[in-house]
């Protein structure tokens, strides 16, 4: 039996017999057997090494240290590994311990290693932060690999406090880990993860991505398409990426991205390489998932364009009322003083349809942080399943289709692009074009891995002069279709002339000269 076969089979009985709920505890989901072998495989080891350290923090039963030995034993003149594993949980320490004392006694290598069963990130605090009288770890490691904890904990819990310069709000787990991880790398050393897409983008994340792709570059991407089959067994929905990292500060020339449906079979995937400045953009830091040309070609398209929705004066916003919280307040039918609340449910085909004889659809408050000016907006669905044509949803509301109220509402499970002074007709009808064609929905989904359309990201991408939106605005109301094929159309048509003027310019400017 090879040593991973070894491990993973008494890892399932551990399975077997540990409730999830008390795994979950510890934000603990298992890695494949595929996914182990495939992550152990990014790294990549001179054929004249003769020993390493390895590090594996949040180690669980040991299955990514036990692939990554067992690929290493094809090494030729590596003779010695040193691998240290942080571990505590105390319910599976013993599995941990079970294990390694296996492939010590198995391998064609001479293994040594550490079980340390701290808190990986409290117990290098002080080191990590420069701390008067820290003496530093004198072992960096040549290799990390990890799955780490997938758990998010207060902005006051003291591994966010043992991390400051990463942390907004509450962070999870998963990126003090990787950041620890970096750090414990010595210099040219190499990081594997398999963690949540959901740290590249964002402000939540924006101080993470930004010291971490400071202190290392991104060599390798690999994405799943489906998110329900990367942990065996576990029912984990979270969007999954594997991350390999150098710790180096010389910017490779190219990211490869590799793509499999699921975490059973890497032999059939998809690869491409993307330029690393496509990938990894911007002072944000922002990492753009590129599977093909087509998504690159959108990116330089939009790119082009400096304007934000903030630089233009308007700017997308998360809906007002939080329904469960406010119960005593909601209305099925209209009464006095009520006024309308909408939810994705009112976006149809569009437009903004009400009433449509939902439950709650009306909402009775005095709370000013309830209610907005009855104003033309964007109405956009903050979540979607991941199987829909369409990550971006919207819908265009106009205030004088409802001239009774002069304020409205709308629920928290929706985003409304408005502005400081009331938008015309034609530039909502603008915004319907951009957020309902091919162009943006492709960008936003390069640029956020998640079903939930965030208002950071949406503010944070470009888009063309306000004048510009509003004569594309004109030219969908004139055609009366509000199909996506239409938007790609006049979207497409005015990109077109941009760059056709562009060129215009350009010819000027070097006859002039």
């Amino acid at each position: 039996m090879s040593l991973l076969d070894f491990a993973i089979q008494i890892t399932k009985k551990y399975i077997e017999q540990m409730p999830k709920s008390q795994r979950k505890k510890y934000g603990q989901f298992f890695t494949s057997k595929e996914t182990a072998v495939f992550m152990a495989e990014l790294f990549e080891v001179s054929a004249n090494r003769e020993k390493l350290h390895i590090l594996d923090a949040g180690a669980g039963s040991g299955i990514l240290s036990v692939a990554l030995i067992e690929r290493l034993q094809t090494i030729p003149r590596l003779q010695y590994i040193h691998l240290v594993c942080y571990e505590n949980d105390p319910q599976i320490i013993e599995l941990l311990r079970a294990n390694l004392q296996w492939v010590c006694q198995h391998s064609t290598l001479r293994v040594d290693y550490e079980i340390r069963e701290d808190n990986y990130i409290l117990s290098q605090m002080l080191e990590y932060n420069g701390m008067l009288g820290a003496e530093p770890d004198p072992l960096k490691y040549d290799m990390v690999i990890g799955n780490p904890p997938y758990m998010k904990i207060a902005k006051d819990a003291p591994e966010a406090k043992a991390m400051p310069d990463i942390c907004y709000g509450a962070p999870n787990l998963y990126f003090l880990f990787a950041a620890m991880g970096m750090f414990d790398l010595c210099p040219n050393g190499e990081l594997v993860y398999i963690i949540p897409r959901s740290w590249t983008s964002g402000a939540y994340f924006k101080k993470f991505r930004q010291k971490f792709l400071k202190d290392g570059v991104l060599e390798h991407i690999h994405l799943f398409v489906s998110r329900d089959k990367v942990f065996e067994n576990e029912s984990v929905l979270q969007e999954t990426m594997i991350i390999k990292v150098r710790k180096a500060t010389a910017i490779p020339e190219n990211v490869v991205i590799t793509t499999t449906q699921s975490n059973k079979d890497f032999s059939n995937k998809t690869t491409f390489e993307a330029a690393y400045n496509t990938v990894v953009s911007g002072e944000d830091k922002y990492v753009y998932l590129v599977t093909n040309e087509q998504e690159v070609e959108t990116l330089e398209l939009l790119n082009r364009w400096s304007n934000t929705l903030p630089s233009i004066g308007l700017k997308m916003k998360t809906g007002l009322t939080v329904d469960f919280r406010n119960r005593e307040a909601l209305r099925d039918v209209v009464e006095d003083h009520a006024v309308p609340l909408f939810y994705s449910q009112h976006i149809q085909d569009g437009k903004v349809v009400f009433p449509i004889g939902k439950e709650h659809e009306y909402i009775v408050t005095n709370q000013a942080s309830l209610l907005q000016p009855n104003a033309n907006y964007l109405f956009v669905k903050r979540f979607t399943a991941k199987e829909e044509h369409r990550r971006l949803q919207c819908g265009v509301y106009l205030a004088r289709k409802y001239p009774d109220y002069s304020k409205i509402s709308t629920q928290n499970k929706i985003n409304f692009i408005g502005g400081l002074k009331e938008l015309s007709e034609c530039i909502v009808y603008g915004l319907y074009v951009l957020f309902n064609s091919t162009f943006y929905d492709c960008y936003y989904r390069i640029l956020n891995g998640s079903t939930q359309v965030n208002s950071t990201e949406i503010n944070s991408m470009p888009v063309p002069p306000l004048e510009s939106i509003e004569q594309m605005g004109k030219a969908l109301i004139k055609s009366r279709d509000m199909t996506e094929a239409r938007c790609d159309q006049i979207l497409r048509s005015f990109i077109y002339e941009q760059n056709r003027g562009s060129k215009r310019d350009t010819k000027r400017i070097a006859s002039a000269s």
